[in-house]
Formats: structure tokens, sequence, C-alpha cells
């Protein structure tokens, strides 16, 4: 599992800060909830942690155990869930399952059918992607993060575009799928979102 330290971590476009002085550390296999109103930076601050941005200043590590993860390395460890993460359309859901298999690799014992059904699409196996509506994309995207056996697990806004079932669907997800991850949660104050055991953030 990997723990993060950030210290004194800030981000900033232009000449304006969207936060800064942000220091706290993720412990492994810990829960967090990165909370804040719209604009505080909480996409920016997912995005910085998996190493898809570089802060603007301070420093964020990655551990695992004692060993530290090269900032070029993090990309292996992290499976990654945002409005932002487009999905490739003109595949369909199990060819996208099967290149994500070659990419991330599966939980053993999971194939591409058992991952159909627990995404509740299995009916749209031959659609492309792009006939999806969002609210199906946001769980393919969900499937793809959740399920693999990534280290940590960054989820941003993890409930958009999906229904009061399909966030009854996620969270049974989230608690069936994630034991043995660091998982942090960026939301606005959406209580279904949140892992039933967290600690939340305030930015």
């Amino acid at each position: 599992m990997i723990a993060i330290s950030c210290a004194e971590v800030g981000k900033k476009y232009g000449y304006r800060w969207v936060f800064k002085g942000f220091t706290h550390t993720f412990r492994a296999g810990g829960s967090y909830v990165i909370a804040g109103k719209n604009g505080s930076g909480k996409s920016t601050m997912i995005r910085m942690l998996s190493g898809h941005l570089t802060p603007s200043a301070g420093q964020i590590i990655w551990n695992t155990g004692k060993q530290r993860i090269d900032p070029d390395q993090i990309y292996q460890h992290v499976s990654i869930t945002g409005p932002y993460v487009e999905l490739p359309e003109e595949f369909t859901f199990p060819e996208l399952i099967d290149f994500h298999r070659r990419l991330k690799g599966l939980p053993a014992g999971i194939e591409t059918q058992d991952m159909m059904a627990i995404s509740g699409l299995e009916t749209s196996a031959s659609k492309p992607i792009r006939h999806f509506s969002s609210g199906m994309k946001q769980r393919v995207r969900l499937c793809l993060a959740l399920i693999p056996d990534s280290q940590l697990l960054l989820l941003d806004e993890p409930c958009s575009s999906l229904d009061a079932e399909a966030r009854q669907w996620y969270r049974e997800l989230l608690e069936n799928h994630c034991h043995d991850k660091t998982i942090i949660v960026a939301s606005n104050h959406y209580i279904e979102e949140y892992p039933s055991k967290h600690t939340i953030i305030e930015i």
C-alpha cells in the first residue's frame, strides 16, 4: 500500500494560487475525503497526488513500505477516476476491459465477463462506449478504477452522473473490492461518496 507525505504543497496557474501551504500525511491503507467548496482545489489536489500534475510549491513523497517511489513511476501504482478522465469511445466495454487488463491487470479470478456482470452493463456489451449515457460511462470509469489491484485509489466526485440506484452500486463496489488500498476521495460534502471509515481533510 502507498503512503503519501505532502509538505507545504501549493499549486498556482499564472499568478493565481489555487491553494498553498497544504501539509498532510496519508497513511498506507487509510481512507480519506478531501472536502471543500467548488474551486477550492480538490481536483487539482487529486491530480497532483496521482503524479499527473507537479506542485508549484512544496513536495509530495510517495512510499511503499520503506521504499520511496520515483514520481515518474507512481502511475504504475495508481488508479484514478474523475470527470476529466476520458474513455476511448470507439471501444466496446469488453474491448476496453481487455485493453485495461494489459495496462493495470485485474485481481486473480476476475475475467472480462465478471467485470461486465459487476458493472451491470451486460446488455450493452456490443455498443461502442460513445453510445453510452453519462451514467453508464461513469460506471465504466468506476469499474476500471476500483477493481484492479492498484495500491492507491483516487476518486474525484465518484458519484457524478449516478442516480440513486447507481450510487448504492458504487458504495457496494467500494466496500467489496477496495480492501488493502489507500483511498482518497474528492467530494463536495456528498456523504454517499465517502468510504465507510474515513478522515475528512478540508482545503
